[in-house]
Protein backbone atom coordinates (compact mmCIF):
# COMPACT_ATOMS: atom_id res chain seq x y z
CA UNK A 1 0.00 0.00 0.00
CA UNK A 2 1.28 3.28 -0.76
CA UNK A 3 1.47 5.89 1.26
CA UNK A 4 -0.15 9.74 0.59
CA UNK A 5 1.90 12.51 0.56
CA UNK A 6 -0.46 13.78 3.67
CA UNK A 7 0.16 10.55 5.56
CA UNK A 8 4.13 10.63 4.71
CA UNK A 9 4.36 14.85 6.04
CA UNK A 10 2.75 14.01 8.94
CA UNK A 11 4.93 10.36 9.73
CA UNK A 12 7.85 12.00 12.07
CA UNK A 13 10.20 8.58 11.36
CA UNK A 14 10.53 6.39 8.70
CA UNK A 15 8.10 3.18 9.03
CA UNK A 16 9.79 -0.50 8.25
CA UNK A 17 8.06 -3.27 6.87
CA UNK A 18 8.76 -6.06 9.26
CA UNK A 19 6.88 -8.90 10.36
CA UNK A 20 8.40 -9.73 13.81
CA UNK A 21 6.65 -12.01 16.61
CA UNK A 22 4.52 -10.64 19.53
CA UNK A 23 2.83 -11.29 22.18
CA UNK A 24 0.36 -8.37 23.21
CA UNK A 25 -1.60 -8.02 26.45
CA UNK A 26 -4.30 -5.86 27.52
CA UNK A 27 -8.00 -5.49 27.98
CA UNK A 28 -10.42 -5.12 25.16
CA UNK A 29 -13.83 -3.09 24.89
CA UNK A 30 -15.80 -5.52 26.73
CA UNK A 31 -12.98 -5.23 29.83
CA UNK A 32 -11.97 -8.92 29.12
CA UNK A 33 -8.32 -9.00 29.92
CA UNK A 34 -6.36 -10.89 26.75
CA UNK A 35 -2.94 -12.18 26.42
CA UNK A 36 -2.36 -13.59 22.42
CA UNK A 37 0.63 -13.99 19.49
CA UNK A 38 0.30 -11.92 17.31
CA UNK A 39 2.89 -9.99 14.79
CA UNK A 40 3.77 -6.12 13.35
CA UNK A 41 2.85 -5.14 10.04
CA UNK A 42 5.33 -2.17 10.44
CA UNK A 43 7.58 -1.03 13.15
CA UNK A 44 9.04 2.41 13.97
CA UNK A 45 10.96 3.92 16.80
CA UNK A 46 8.49 4.93 18.53
CA UNK A 47 5.30 2.97 17.71
CA UNK A 48 4.19 -0.20 15.33
CA UNK A 49 0.93 -1.67 13.29
CA UNK A 50 -0.15 -4.69 14.65
CA UNK A 51 -1.93 -7.63 13.30
CA UNK A 52 -3.54 -10.52 14.09
CA UNK A 53 -5.51 -9.66 16.77
CA UNK A 54 -8.56 -10.79 17.86
CA UNK A 55 -10.10 -8.88 20.33
CA UNK A 56 -11.69 -5.46 19.83
CA UNK A 57 -9.22 -2.67 21.24
CA UNK A 58 -10.31 1.14 22.34
CA UNK A 59 -8.50 3.94 21.33
CA UNK A 60 -6.56 5.10 24.04
CA UNK A 61 -6.59 1.36 25.61
CA UNK A 62 -2.86 0.61 26.88
CA UNK A 63 -1.42 -2.71 25.91
CA UNK A 64 1.71 -4.32 27.02
CA UNK A 65 3.80 -5.55 23.80
CA UNK A 66 6.33 -8.29 24.38
CA UNK A 67 9.02 -8.68 21.54
CA UNK A 68 12.12 -11.37 22.58
CA UNK A 69 11.24 -11.24 26.15
CA UNK A 70 11.36 -7.39 26.07
CA UNK A 71 8.29 -5.94 28.00
CA UNK A 72 7.02 -2.46 26.50
CA UNK A 73 3.80 -0.09 27.05
CA UNK A 74 1.92 1.29 24.18
CA UNK A 75 -1.38 3.26 23.32
CA UNK A 76 -3.78 2.05 20.69
CA UNK A 77 -3.94 5.67 18.54
CA UNK A 78 -6.15 3.15 15.35
CA UNK A 79 -8.21 0.11 15.22
CA UNK A 80 -9.00 -1.45 12.32
CA UNK A 81 -11.28 -4.26 11.49
CA UNK A 82 -9.81 -6.27 8.31
CA UNK A 83 -11.62 -9.59 8.40
CA UNK A 84 -14.33 -11.22 10.28
CA UNK A 85 -12.08 -11.15 13.72
CA UNK A 86 -8.97 -9.93 13.39
CA UNK A 87 -7.65 -6.33 13.67
CA UNK A 88 -4.98 -4.25 12.87
CA UNK A 89 -4.29 -1.99 15.33
CA UNK A 90 -2.21 1.30 15.52
CA UNK A 91 0.37 1.34 18.19
CA UNK A 92 2.42 4.88 19.62
CA UNK A 93 4.78 4.05 22.51
CA UNK A 94 4.15 5.34 26.28
CA UNK A 95 8.13 6.22 26.39
CA UNK A 96 10.68 6.42 23.57
CA UNK A 97 13.07 3.73 24.18
CA UNK A 98 16.76 2.69 22.55
CA UNK A 99 16.55 -0.20 20.63
CA UNK A 100 12.77 -1.24 20.85
CA UNK A 101 12.56 -3.34 17.38
CA UNK A 102 16.57 -4.79 18.16
CA UNK A 103 17.10 -2.45 15.27
CA UNK A 104 19.91 0.14 14.72
CA UNK A 105 17.92 3.86 15.81
CA UNK A 106 19.60 5.36 12.52
CA UNK A 107 17.10 2.55 10.54
CA UNK A 108 14.62 5.18 12.09
CA UNK A 109 15.95 8.53 11.14
CA UNK A 110 13.94 11.16 11.96
CA UNK A 111 12.73 13.17 8.83
CA UNK A 112 12.34 16.98 7.98
CA UNK A 113 9.07 18.08 7.01
CA UNK A 114 8.33 18.51 3.85
CA UNK A 115 7.70 22.18 3.68
CA UNK A 116 11.14 22.86 5.24
CA UNK A 117 12.86 20.56 2.86
CA UNK A 118 11.12 22.43 -0.46
CA UNK A 119 12.08 25.97 1.50
CA UNK A 120 15.93 24.60 1.86
CA UNK A 121 15.90 23.92 -1.83
CA UNK A 122 16.26 20.65 -1.75
CA UNK A 123 12.92 19.82 -3.28
CA UNK A 124 12.10 16.51 -1.45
Amino acid sequence: MRQSSSETDRRQQNRLKGVLPVRVRGTDKDGQTFDEIAHTLDIAAIGSRVGAIHHQLRIADRVTVVHRQRRMEFLVVWTKLVGKHEYHVGLQALKQEKDVWGLNSCDFEVRAPRARSMAQGTGT
